[in-house]
């Protein structure tokens, strides 16, 4: 841990790497989502945030012949932005025969949020116990919805009907409020709450330690704009934060969803972030999977594709898809937000809330990995 002597110190006192895009190049585009793209899993629930279930080396694990999805789900509301404040998260499978439902992943009053936000999903080495990381939002019987967040684990096993046997969930990390936000947050707008959420996991191949990124908000800034990217560790069977692997600083408010592929000797970091969460004196980038690269976990990293900018959603349709995460196998899975929209805005068009939100896995595509350059496969 640092030696920390003010919360609001430069952050070299953490080694942190500073992500300050300039320019975001011309690396191949997300393709246009069209209308026989958006197939709808459910007509009573909206889909979002997804996340396999993995081998603690990142592949994507098979198992009775398919492969097994968690995703966020809400019912369906006339405005899609209320879907955060009832999020639960869904199990469903994926084969040959298409995806078949499983229902909630967690009995109702199991976790002890309000809701159930996004996290990650390990099947431990013996093939057998399934370690479920995920974020609780809230507390259980809050009479306002606060955005407090929470990093939970709960072990289970992988059988015949797919993972589940939950056991209660333990928290396992709590911001310090020096480098990570620790807020109850009771209001909160989108875009705009911190950060202290979106676990995902990392066996390192260098070292064999067992890591959890999340995303993070700085405690030591208070400007408004103070997303970053942390680290726990797994030490004798306990869960130790560390310093951030990056910060964002005057430049975005939220890094989302980060998680690491390692492939060919490098670290690659991942996550999604969107044009509205830049500060306004920074160069605003699009709706996009952004990410980092180096040759240790510990940095120092630097920006892919000179910017950071790995895949955007085309310019003609800046908000048809989001959330992408990578998985072990370069392909990148999302959901479809707000496509075919044709340059109209939510805002002046209100008619359009409901019909034009997707609500639904987004085509999936493949990424190429060349060193410090890793751009959409075309």
């Amino acid at each position: 841990m640092s030696d920390i002597s003010s919360p609001f110190q430069s952050i070299a006192s953490f080694g942190a790497t500073r992500w300050e895009p300039s320019g975001y190049g011309d690396n191949p585009r997300i393709p246009i989502i069209g209308k026989d793209d958006v197939v709808r899993l459910f007509d009573h629930l909206d889909l979002w945030d997804c996340w396999p279930l993995a081998h603690e080396d990142g592949r994507t694990v098979e198992h009775m012949g398919r492969n097994w999805w968690f995703f966020l789900s809400s019912p369906v509301f006339a405005d899609p932005i209320e879907r955060h404040g009832h999020a639960r998260i869904r199990l469903i499978s994926y084969g040959a025969d298409g995806w078949c439902d499983h229902g909630n992943a967690f009995a109702d009053g199991f976790t002890p949020g309000s809701r159930e936000w996004a996290g990650c999903a390990v099947l431990m080495d013996d093939g057998l116990t399934v370690q479920h990381f995920f974020t609780v939002a809230g507390r259980r019987g809050e009479d306002a919805l606060s955005f407090e967040q929470r990093i939970f684990v709960s072990e289970g096993r992988l059988g015949d009907a797919g993972p589940g046997e939950w056991q209660s969930p333990r928290e396992i990390i709590v911001a310090d409020g020096i480098r990570y936000v620790h807020d109850r947050q009771d209001t909160g707008a989108p875009g705009l709450i911190k950060g202290f959420r979106d676990p995902a996991w990392l066996r390192d191949p260098a070292t064999g330690k067992a890591h959890l990124l999340f995303t993070g908000s700085a405690a030591w800034s208070d400007d408004a704009f103070n997303g970053n990217i942390g680290i726990a560790t797994l030490h004798d069977g306990a869960w130790r934060l560390g310093d951030p692997l990056v910060e964002a600083i005057g430049v975005n408010n939220e890094l989302e969803r980060p998680h690491i592929v390692v492939r060919e000797g490098y670290y690659y970091l991942f996550w999604s972030t969107q044009t509205h969460t830049f500060a306004p004196e920074a160069a605003a980038g699009p709706n996009g999977l952004y990410g980092m690269v180096a040759d240790l976990i510990d940095g120092p990293w630097r920006p892919l594709n000179g910017s950071g900018l790995v895949a955007a959603n085309p310019d003609a349709e800046p908000k048809q898809s989001y959330s992408w995460w990578v998985t072990g196998e370069a392909e990148v899975w999302s959901f479809v937000d707000y496509w075919g929209m044709k340059g109209r805005t939510a805002a002046d068009h209100p008619e359009l809330l409901r019909s034009n939100f997707g609500g639904t896995p987004a085509p999936r595509f493949r990424l190429n990995f060349d060193g410090d350059r890793v751009t959409v496969a075309i």
